[in-house]
């Protein structure tokens, strides 16, 4: 039988990338590499009241996804993280140490353009393709019980 090692996080950037050169560069095969470091909060209930906690998780990319992701990863940016986890281990002056990082197989933007200090040649809008309405359009005719036709839908949407 085989075991799982997946993960799947959603959590918020601590720094920016590209800060060191530790954050982001080239291996010597040339593929690039990006390290990350979220944090996850979470909320549990300790008797009475809501409490806070907060983890903090470091996460590797690699290759095109590490490149192309690079000038959107910015301090307070929510992204979701699905990857396996990894252990490091080494010896440091006699001490075994040991270090679990994620390694990312995919990596989504969460969010809108309104958080953090994304600048304005940031991702790409998707704009309404605005077509002729047909007859028979399905979304023209459609209306649920809660009165939505589907076309409300203002071109650029606030979050």
């Amino acid at each position: 039988m085989t075991d799982l090692n997946h993960v799947v996080l959603i959590g918020r950037l601590t720094r920016d990338l590209g800060e060191d050169e530790r954050s982001f560069g080239y291996v010597a095969n040339g593929q690039a590499r990006a390290n990350v470091s979220i944090a996850v909060n979470r909320s549990r209930k300790n008797g009475e009241q809501w409490v806070e906690e907060v983890n903090y998780f470091d996460v590797t990319i690699w290759g095109k996804t590490a490149e192309n992701l690079k000038p959107y990863l910015l301090k307070g940016k929510q992204i979701c993280v699905e990857g396996y986890l990894k252990q490091d281990r080494w010896e440091k002056d006699g001490q075994k140490m040991s270090k679990v990082t994620i390694v990312a197989n995919n990596v989504q933007l969460l969010g809108g353009k309104s958080e953090g200090s994304q600048p304005s040649g940031g991702a790409p809008r998707f704009q309404q393709i605005n077509s002729a309405p047909t007859q028979n359009s399905y979304s023209n005719n459609y209306q649920d019980s809660y009165g939505d036709t589907g076309n409300d839908f203002p071109e650029d949407i606030p979050f």
